[in-house]
C-alpha cells in the first residue's frame, strides 16, 4: 500500500477515534499524553527513527526488546507528543511520522492516548489506553 493511502486512512481514523472519545466524555479542554508507536525488526534503522522523531519535537522514550511467539525479535518506541485532543495537531504528527517511517522503512504502528474525564475515577489503578 502506498504512503498517501496509508496516509489518508490514518486521517480518516484519526477523525474517528478522536469523535469516539469526545463522545464518551473525554475532556475536549484537556492535554493528552499521545504516543505514536513505531516497531522494526531492525535495531539500527529503529534508532534512527528515534533520532529523526526527537529532531521532529518529538520526546522519544528507551527502545524496547520484544521476543515474538515466532522467536524472532522485534525492537520498538513510542514518539510522545503532549496536546489538546485536535484533528489537525494529530494529522500533523501523523503524517510527519508516517513518512519517517515510509524513510527509514520502520513500521509506524498508529498512536494511542488515555481517556480523561469524570467517568475515570481515582480509585482506577489502571487507566484504559485507547489505540488505534
Amino acid at each position: 500500500m502506498s504512503i498517501e493511502r496509508m496516509l489518508k486512512e490514518q486521517l480518516e481514523e484519526n477523525r474517528d477515534i478522536v469523535q469516539a472519545l469526545l463522545d464518551d466524555g473525554s475532556d475536549p479542554d484537556a492535554e493528552y499524553v499521545i504516543e505514536h508507536h513505531f516497531s522494526c525488526t531492525n535495531f539500527d534503522r529503529l534508532e534512527k527513527a528515534a533520532v529523526d522523531a526527537f529532531k521532529l519535537g518529538f520526546e522519544v522514550n528507551d527502545a524496547e526488546e520484544i521476543e515474538l511467539e515466532d522467536g524472532s525479535t522485534l525492537f520498538c518506541f513510542d514518539a510522545i507528543a503532549n496536546h489538546r485532543l485536535e484533528v489537525e495537531l494529530l494529522d500533523k504528527a501523523c503524517e510527519q511520522l508516517m513518512t519517517l517511517a515510509a524513510k527509514l522503512k520502520v513500521d509506524y504502528d498508529g498512536w494511542g492516548t488515555y481517556f480523561i474525564g469524570d467517568e475515570m475515577s481515582d480509585d482506577d489503578d489502571e487507566e484504559e489506553e485507547i489505540l488505534h
